[in-house]
């Protein structure tokens, strides 16, 4: 008869334990811009994409993820076409050899053309006032729109009110004179704001 294998019960296999990934603090700050174009806030997103530009060790890789999200955020509802212009520029000169250098190309064309087009209509003297304010806005003279809504009176739509109050143009401070203009925040908060610097 055949000899039974005695194991040692002291050894037992264990499947190996997986070490959960830790995010990078590159991958943790755009989570955060995420969260905050998620909240309605891209103002604050794109300041946060400018502040993690500036991180010195940041790696080219990591340099043109966040330089192309900053000119998606400025081309769309950042609107700061400008601004998207240098950002997409930066990305087909400096980072060719990114995977997004392609896509930064075909957004830089469609920028460009865009804000001829703006710029044209502003030299043209053609425009109202709501929409020089609206076209200065949209190109990222955003001092320009809010020096022409004041000295013109004027009330823009509800989305240029928040996003001059996500930049810091208008202040929610009951000291504040001047003007006032209502809005709802994308989170449901209610404010009366007016200009920052006005009547202190």
């Amino acid at each position: 008869s055949s000899t039974p294998v005695v194991t040692d019960p002291a050894i037992v296999d264990t499947p190996p334990v997986e070490q959960a990934a830790v995010p990078s603090a590159f991958d943790l700050a755009m989570g955060t811009v995420d969260q905050l174009i998620e909240a309605g806030n891209e103002p604050t997103a794109i300041d946060r994409l400018t502040q993690l530009l500036g991180v010195p060790d940041l790696s080219d890789a990591d340099k043109a993820a966040a330089l192309y999200k900053r000119g998606e955020l400025r081309f769309g509802a950042g609107s700061d076409l400008m601004g998207a212009i240098e950002d997409f520029n930066e990305m087909t000169s400096t980072y060719e050899d990114s995977v997004l250098a392609e896509d930064a190309g075909f957004l830089l064309f469609e920028a460009k053309t865009e804000a001829e087009a703006l710029k044209a209509a502003l030299a043209s003297g053609d425009l109202s006032p709501t929409e020089e304010f609206e076209a200065l806005f949209r190109l990222g003279q955003h001092q320009d729109a809010a020096d022409l809504m004041l000295t013109r009176n004027l009330t823009p739509d509800e989305d240029y009110i928040i996003d001059m109050f996500q930049i810091g143009y208008l202040c929610d401070d009951a000291e504040l004179t001047g003007p006032s203009y209502d809005l709802t925040e994308p989170d449901g908060t209610s404010r009366t704001v007016r200009f920052c610097e006005f009547g202190k």
